[in-house]
């Protein structure tokens, strides 16, 4: 599978970017003008998810469970990278898992609720398409899959098994639309896959990840009349 290295800048460097601070939102193009669809464009993500903009339900099936990944941390990033084979089925598309990452907060609003921690399962097909699952957490039980992740980071491992599932909700509702990376270069085209469950993870996990994150959440972005597709009722 060949695609485009657009998913995010190298997770080993520090980017030449900062987020904004939840008052003043991100101008990316002035110091790069390769980011300039961050400001330009008009089908940025994150936006504002509610049942009020849903229009209809979606096809969906994901695989997932136990995967080796390597660990990789930057500025603003945790992620781990994987080759499992795994994945999911949107519409009549096959996206195969690639990496996940986590933010703090959550980057999308979701019923005027911002979570304290969200992660981004990044997924790309054979034919270059990008689709992202986002499922968001709060506060409640420990998530084992964070819990391996932060004892990899604690001991600067630099691989790492987790059980991926254990970041899905089961059998989860989903939010659906065309969006855009939520870190610069803001590539557009992107399959956004919101989860409607919201799942647990302890409040020490949720403090160390914000921790290591800091505040990673991109400002919110205009809908633009863009279509939702929503979960059934």
């Amino acid at each position: 599978m060949l695609l485009p290295n657009l998913l995010a800048p190298d997770p080993g460097a520090d980017p030449d970017w900062v987020y904004g601070d939840g008052e003043l939102p991100e101008k990316w193009s002035i110091d790069n003008d390769s980011y300039a669809v961050c400001d330009t464009g008009q089908m940025q993500s994150p936006i504002v998810l509610s049942d009020t903009n849903a229009r209809a339900s979606i096809a969906f099936a994901a695989s997932y469970g136990e995967a080796d990944g390597k660990l990789k941390r930057g500025r603003g990033k945790v992620q781990v990278d994987v080759d499992s084979g795994m994945g999911m089925v949107s519409g009549d598309t096959l996206f195969s898992l690639l990496q996940m990452h986590f933010h703090t907060p959550a980057e999308h609003m979701l019923h005027g609720e911002r979570y304290p921690l969200v992660v981004h399962l990044v997924h790309g097909s054979r034919d270059g398409e990008f689709a992202v699952l986002g499922v968001m957490f709060e506060e409640g039980d420990a998530n084992p899959a964070i819990a391996a992740i932060l004892d990899a980071l604690e001991s600067e491992g630099k691989e790492v098994m987790l059980d991926i599932a254990s970041l899905v909700p089961e059998r989860p509702d989903l939010y659906r639309y065309m969006g855009s990376l939520t870190t610069p270069p803001c590539t557009e085209g992107v399959n956004w896959h919101v989860a409607d469950e919201v799942l647990e993870a302890s409040e020490e996990q949720i403090a160390a990840m914000a921790r290591i994150l800091g505040a990673s959440n991109r400002s919110l972005q205009p809908l633009n009349n863009r279509l939702i597709i929503g979960p059934e009722d």
